[in-house]
């Protein structure tokens, strides 16, 4: 292993996942275990331009493994975006003699790092946390695994609801550009019907497949939707149309919004953290940059951060099938 790098910074940046502070644990206790000083960077990007920095040893990160969010605190940077701003993160970089970074975030933090990188030659190593699982190059993302499980909770709770009254549920999960949580979470919650933007299912079928539901004995269904699916302009919209069509339905929206980042991380999502922090720093001390760490049949993989940003995790088509199926 190279012995040039002495000290690596790690940051969160962009929408918290659970998992992070797992990746961020592992990646302070490896440097640790390889003797190099880890920095951690507070408020992501902004914490790079204002010098808000830490150095962590392993006994900085006890019982954090257990914790949602970041204790490292994430923000959006304006300024990062631009020269004089980056400018601003390299001096603290200089100023704490960091040699390589460690960013975990999604496809924007991914992009600054990349930008950084080209700008002043500083090794980076991208860690994918995003619940959406919308990044090209693992499998599965940070938070993912949690974000379904706390989805199924919920979808699991609005169903006795809807049982109870007769109602038609939609439920609206997060996924603006892939419906990876709403097609699991939906076969999983055993929905009538799922929405995605991959899949523009339109009004009208969408009217038949419940007009079928209700032939078929079904006195309550739960539909989830993707909040970047096409079928309308937005959930509640779709709810209209459908209670205008099929009144002998009594229609119900449920947002779950924000409370699906939120939430102590699955085992699944410890462990993965785990191995990505541990891969990130020795891909590092490996010569590697300008990569990100994913996983690919259980086995850790690196994708350049371009082909990360740029590429599209795919929907599995099976799975909608199987939905299809198992909806009649």
């Amino acid at each position: 292993m190279s012995i040039s790098i002495k000290c690596i910074g790690v940051l969160t940046s962009g929408g918290d996942a659970p998992g992070m502070n797992a990746a961020v644990r592992a990646v302070v206790r490896t440097s640790s275990f390889y003797n190099i000083k880890c920095v951690a960077i507070y408020k992501g990007y902004q914490g790079l331009i204002d010098n808000n920095t830490k150095v962590m040893n392993p006994r900085s990160v006890n019982n954090i493994i257990n914790k949602g969010g970041t204790i490292l605190k994430s923000a959006r940077c304006l300024e990062f975006r631009t020269p004089e701003g980056r400018k601003k993160a390299f001096e603290t970089i200089e100023k704490q003699n960091i040699d390589a970074l460690v960013v975990i975030g999604g496809d924007g933090s991914f992009t600054g790092a990349m930008i950084f990188q080209s700008e002043f030659k500083i090794p980076v190593i991208g860690i994918p946390g995003t619940i959406d699982n919308d990044i090209y190059g693992t499998s599965h993302t940070l938070g993912y695994d949690t974000a379904l499980n706390t989805v199924i909770d919920a979808i699991d709770k609005i169903r006795d609801t809807a049982i109870s009254h007769n109602r038609l549920f939609f439920v609206e999960v997060m996924g603006r550009d892939a419906g990876h949580i709403a097609l699991n979470t939906g076969i999983g919650a055993g929905a009538e019907e799922i929405l995605i933007p991959e899949e523009n299912m339109g009004l009208e079928r969408l009217l038949d497949s419940l007009s079928r539901s209700e032939k078929s004995g079904k006195s309550s269904s739960i539909v989830v939707v993707a909040e970047g699916d096409k079928t309308g302009k937005n959930v509640f919209e779709i709810a209209e149309y459908v209670e205008k069509n099929l009144p002998h339905y009594e229609v119900r929206v449920s947002v779950l919004g924000h409370m699906q980042r939120g939430g102590s991380p699955s085992c699944f999502d410890r462990v993965l953290a785990s191995r990505m922090g541990v891969q990130a720093v020795e891909s590092l001390l490996n010569g590697d940059s300008n990569v990100m760490v994913g996983l690919k049949e259980d086995k850790m993989i690196l994708t350049p951060l371009d082909k990360a940003i740029k590429g599209k995790s795919k929907i599995n088509k099976n799975l909608i099938r199987v939905s299809d199926i198992l909806s009649i």
